[in-house]
């Protein structure tokens, strides 16, 4: 017996939905399975981790804290490269777009911060990161368009390339070497806190909200804005689509090319300022892996700007939850969010495989 796949004419919104929903709960009780088998109440630890530990915490505002400092640049991070993705130029390489930036902004803070008031600062370490990760990503744009080179190979090298500058970065101790502590004996990232770092908005108690949350939701909607009802983001729609009938319609298909990966690049790159300019210093795990956890995000929002921001939320809830549950419960280790995720994408992307084609046996001697 053969099979053909076909794709299908059409799926509902709502069986779409149920679908998407059903393969969240299968990868849940998948996990409960292996929690159970690790003697652990599979509720008591969902419990936990969804509510990130925050019923019956008096200092349920740090928690909120910190679960907003992973979100945004995983949401940022997330939407850049929905950008690239719908030109069908597979920017791969957000971890060293997101080093570079966070370098350029750390580099500024350092620089100006003791001399320039903190807003002035914060601008520059902005314009400064999403310069350089925008350069970082235009060069393998360029090499795409006038040579053809793969995008995917190009940009997943230059990762560790960003990586392996950060790691010199952090272990090179010399007196031109600004980016470490001074007064430590051995190599380690100084703090630029009092130089500059984005403020808190007071919103009632101890709880303060960041500025580069707002920052990010307001970046989010102009790049829904420019994706949707913009000349440019027509364009990149119809690149995506054919690049052929883009050049025979008239585009300019290599600039549109470079204008959007280095659009993508220079987004990644402010998120990696609105991080470090958060975190107050450098370290060699200051990504935490949103260059390569955006990916995720985005191919699971279907590219879709809204979807991204909740994806993103529910994924840093299974992160962040996750390192709070394995502090309650020692039998469980915090990558355990990890597998979960990987088990969720799985059976999202075999959902989502579903309604868009059927499989059709096909009789013997059958086409």
């Amino acid at each position: 017996m053969k099979f053909h796949i076909v794709k299908r004419d059409n799926c509902p919104l709502w069986k779409k939905c149920c679908l998407y929903l059903a393969a969240v709960v299968i990868a849940l009780l998948l996990g409960g399975a292996l929690l159970i088998a690790l003697g652990v109440d599979p509720v008591a630890y969902y419990t936990r981790m969804f509510t990130m530990g925050t019923i019956g915490n008096k200092i349920a505002y740090k928690v909120w804290i910190n679960y907003l400092k992973e979100l945004v640049p995983l949401a940022l991070v997330s939407v850049a490269l929905s950008l690239a993705f719908r030109m069908r130029f597979w920017n791969i390489g957000g971890e060293g777009q997101f080093i570079l930036g966070a370098i350029a902004a750390a580099f500024v803070a350092f620089k100006t911060g003791a001399g320039l008031p903190n807003a002035l600062t914060l601008i520059l370490m902005c314009l400064a990161a999403m310069l350089t990760a925008g350069i970082y990503g235009l060069f393998v744009a360029a090499l795409k368009v006038k040579f053809g080179t793969n995008e995917t190979l190009m940009t997943l090298m230059l990762n560790y390339v960003a990586l392996y500058v950060l790691m010199f970065l952090g272990e090179t101790k010399a007196d031109w070497n600004f980016f470490l502590d001074a007064g430590s004996a051995r190599p380690v990232f100084a703090s630029f806190t009092e130089l500059a770092s984005f403020p808190g908005i007071p919103m009632g108690g101890k709880f303060s909200l960041n500025i580069c949350v707002i920052l990010t939701l307001v970046i989010g909607i102009l790049v829904f804005v420019y994706l949707k009802y913009t000349k440019q983001g027509y364009e990149i729609a119809v690149v995506g689509d054919s690049a052929g009938t883009a050049r025979y319609a008239g585009m300019k298909v290599n600039r549109i090319v470079l204008r959007t990966v280095f659009l993508s690049a220079a987004l990644i790159g402010l998120a990696a300022a609105f991080k470090v300019g958060t975190a107050g210093i450098l370290s060699t795990s200051i990504t935490d892996d949103v260059g390569w956890t955006g990916i995720i995000v985005a191919w699971l929002s279907q590219l879709n700007t809204g979807v991204i921001f909740v994806v993103s939320a529910l994924i840093c809830v299974l992160h962040y939850g996750s390192t709070v549950a394995a502090a309650t419960f020692s039998q469980v280790d915090s990558s355990f969010a990890n597998m979960l995720q990987g088990v969720i994408l799985f059976l999202v992307l075999a959902a989502d495989f579903y309604t868009r084609f059927k499989i059709v046996p096909v009789k013997k001697g059958g086409k």
